[in-house]
């Protein structure tokens, strides 16, 4: 069941081609403050449900990160196959959600979703707008100007810069040295990989990765050519003799100064909670965990730098390409634009002791009533 009260959903939208054998799924959570934004994703079990929720942590990231765009998220059941069927069902579920684009919602990449399917969705919606994290060569002529707008694909690795700079932020508020303060990263995708290589090169040492598949750990650090190396090749982190092969259970065990969830939600749970011995959580996955035990680690000592912050990165570059932005102009927002809500957010949990979520939630959602309420005077 899809929780429903002030903020939205405004959509709910199930759609499907029982020749293309597609289900596919559209929330459109809130569009107070702009059309709703949020990835396409594309899993064997994506529900509904699972999407209405995602819908709504984008309409809290967009309003903190203070861009003008609103909460969606898609998706479309995709058991797996050739890359032709897939971009089948991509190009179909853009037909069916066209009425929508980009006025209500615009989609970027998600798991499971590459830029090559933003390319598809744009080209099946037929509006450049549709969608960012396109591929870098899609470019659309600017109209009596010269130049191009291209796309800037998240395979630039935005949302780990973010995450990197919020951790970076993080750490200056709770006067922790970043230079050789100890990381521990779940996940080692896009976001995960990114994050490793953004914050080896200021200073910290990222001493534990864990993926499906397998872990490492290495006292003393990876170096910046071992991360380029897993980046390059995942499987190279479980054959890896660049350190200590580790269990999922031996990772979370590990005392780290920063321990960054960057893989699934509800990955930190009640199976291991008790075992994480990490004086800053910065939540680079989405709802890596339940409101309920963030509040129980925070209340023995653990500061939480909560996911509608940490990781905006891909929704601030997002907003850059829809502007029409170059990369660094890209790169220097995202900064700028995480460095500013970690801080507020930081500097008022610290000094008052408020639990971290209260806070940025308290300002997004003053945002967000802001624009409601403005949208009805200006309707009336």
């Amino acid at each position: 069941m899809i929780a429903r009260d002030m903020y939205g959903p405004e959509y709910q939208i199930t759609v499907s081609d029982a020749a293309l054998g597609l289900t596919g799924y559209l929330v459109v959570d809130n569009t107070a403050r702009g059309p709703g934004k949020g990835g396409l994703r594309i899993t064997p079990n994506v529900t509904l449900e699972e999407i209405a929720r995602l819908a709504r942590n984008m309409t809290w990231k967009t309003a903190l990160a203070d861009i003008p765009f609103g909460g969606a998220k898609a998706g479309i059941v995709w058991k797996g196959g050739k890359n032709e069927d897939k971009r089948k069902l991509v190009a179909r579920f853009a037909e069916l959600v066209a009425p929508f684009t980009p006025r209500k919602y615009i989609t970027s990449t998600d798991v499971g979703s590459t830029e090559e399917d933003m390319r598809t969705f744009t080209e099946a919606t037929g509006n450049w707008k549709s969608a960012t994290g396109k591929p870098a060569n899609l470019c659309m002529r600017i109209f009596g100007k010269t130049g191009e707008k291209c796309g800037i694909p998240h395979e630039f690795g935005s949302t780990g810069f973010g995450v990197a700079h919020a951790t970076a932020t993080a750490c200056e508020v709770l006067g922790v040295a970043l230079a050789g303060a100890t990381v521990a990263i779940h996940g080692f995708g896009n976001v995960g990989s990114f994050t490793a290589q953004f914050l080896t090169d200021m200073g910290a040492r990222v001493v534990a990765i864990f993926k499906q598949g397998g872990g490492i750990y290495k006292p003393e650090g990876f170096s910046r050519e071992a991360i380029a190396l897993f980046m390059r090749d995942k499987t190279a982190i479980e054959k890896s003799a660049h350190g200590h092969i580790i269990t999922e259970r031996e990772f979370w065990k590990f005392p780290v100064d920063i321990l960054i969830p960057a893989s699934v939600s509800d990955v930190i749970n009640t199976q291991n909670k008790r075992d994480i011995r990490a004086r800053l959580i910065v939540e680079a996955g989405n709802i890596p965990m339940q409101e309920t035990i963030e509040r129980e680690l925070f209340a023995h000592g653990v500061m939480i730098l909560p996911d509608i912050v940490a990781n905006a990165g891909g929704v601030i570059s997002s907003y850059a390409e829809y502007r029409g932005y170059n990369p660094k102009r890209m790169f220097d927002t995202v900064e700028k634009k995480i460095r500013a809500s970690t801080l507020r957010v930081m500097n008022a949990s610290s000094k008052k002791r408020l639990f971290p979520r209260d806070v940025a939630m308290k300002i997004a959602k003053a945002r967000v009533e802001s624009a409601m309420e403005k949208k009805r005077s200006t309707k009336a």
